[in-house]
């Protein structure tokens, strides 16, 4: 069958995009920042798909940092997350498809618990961070099963 992974050289790129990027929403989570600059751009600046706004698509006004963070986040995790290992075997694949299955599996628990026990505007956070859990999940479990692997086979 043939593999839908990228060159292993997309990794290292995915690395320098995913790391900072993660520290960068920490920095905007932790300290709360409010400001930052703003640009014009096309998209739907409406009050909702559903219901019927006078606004749709249009120029508007959006936070530079906050989206350019979110953008840098996903193509720096999907980079890391479908880039070849140096050494590509069976095993990885099967690691690469286990830590697929726990991070949607434990993405789904924590958004069940979350639509349970968080209500009103901080569900919306929720579902901002929610975006990026299947990602974070999957590399910290793949690499942490590619780490254990290296070194039962070092001793």
């Amino acid at each position: 069958m043939k593999s839908l992974l990228l060159p292993h050289k997309y990794k290292l790129i995915g690395w320098v995009l995913f790391v900072p990027s993660i520290l960068a929403l920490l920095i905007f989570i932790f300290f709360e920042i409010t400001y930052t600059p703003t640009i014009m751009t096309f998209g739907f600046f409406g009050d909702g798909f559903i219901t019927h706004s006078t606004r749709a698509l249009t120029f508007g006004k959006i936070e530079l940092l906050p989206n350019l963070t979110g953008i840098l986040i996903l193509a720096g995790g999907l980079l890391v997350m479908f880039s070849k290992e140096k050494t590509e075997d069976e095993y990885i694949n099967q690691i690469r498809l286990n830590s697929l299955q726990y991070s949607v599996f434990l993405n789904y628990i924590l958004l069940f618990f979350c639509i349970v026990f968080i209500h009103g505007f901080a569900f919306l956070h929720v579902m901002v961070y929610n975006l990026f859990t299947i990602i974070i999940i999957y590399i910290l479990r793949f690499h942490y099963f590619i780490y254990k692997n290296s070194t039962n086979n070092n001793e």
